[in-house]
């Protein structure tokens, strides 16, 4: 029977998209009610700030998203073309540079050698392009997906302080937004470890800490200049 396996590795394209995309909803919204918040703006200002703020991040981080993995897949495609190029020129040439990767690798020269015999004759520019250039099924660059994720979960996590600041009491919201905001960070960094498989404590707190610190940056500004930052 097949033995089949599922690796968190595999998350990790849509994986760090999202919880990039979570923070980032999470934060800048948050760090950025709060700071107008400081400045002694009203609940209204405030909610139509933070629509204005979650609608602008959303399509940023997916253009940015996007743009960025699309040029990790660009890059991609070029490597792969020079090496079917490489391959087809001195395919022999390919085979001794494959055998010496599997030599670095621990394998004896006589069975490197006879592995990369049999890959390349299975499939030369797949097995090249996994231990020559690493590129690989579970790392490939996919720009749509990355777009999505991060789009999606930015808008998720700038829901969230948006919510609060729309039903907590305004003489608070300041402190209402900041708390609410490092649970659901504290939150966002126990997911995001159990599902890539990190420590959940150590995942918690540094998202908590650097969302902790950005908010309290943001909220000094707007308390000292009177003015959205």
């Amino acid at each position: 029977m097949r033995h089949l396996e599922r690796h968190r590795t595999e998350r990790i394209g849509w994986l760090r998209a999202a919880v990039l995309g979570a923070n980032d909803g999470i934060v800048s919204t948050a760090s950025l009610i709060v700071g107008v918040a400081a400045a002694s703006s009203d609940q209204h200002t405030l909610l139509l700030t933070g629509v204005a703020g979650l609608v602008a991040g959303a399509m940023s981080m997916a253009a940015g998203e996007y743009v960025s993995v699309h040029s990790q897949a660009d890059t991609e495609r070029a490597d792969l073309s020079r090496e079917r190029a490489e391959l087809a020129n001195d395919a022999l040439a390919e085979q001794r540079e494959l055998t010496a990767i599997y030599v670095k690798r621990g394998l004896d020269g006589a069975l490197a050698a006879q592995v990369a015999s049999q890959l390349m004759a299975h499939d030369a520019l797949g097995a090249h392009a996994r231990d020559e250039l690493g590129i690989s099924e579970a790392f490939s660059a996919r720009p749509i997906q990355a777009a999505v994720a991060s789009a999606v979960s930015f808008a998720v996590g700038a829901a969230l302080p948006l919510a609060v600041t729309a039903l907590a009491p305004a003489q608070n919201l300041p402190a209402w937004v900041s708390g609410t905001s490092l649970v659901f960070l504290a939150v966002l960094g126990v997911v995001a470890a159990r599902a890539g498989g990190a420590p959940v404590l150590a995942g918690a707190w540094r998202v908590t800490f650097w969302g902790a610190l950005a908010m309290g940056i943001t909220a000094a500004v707007g308390s000292l200049f009177g003015a959205t930052p």
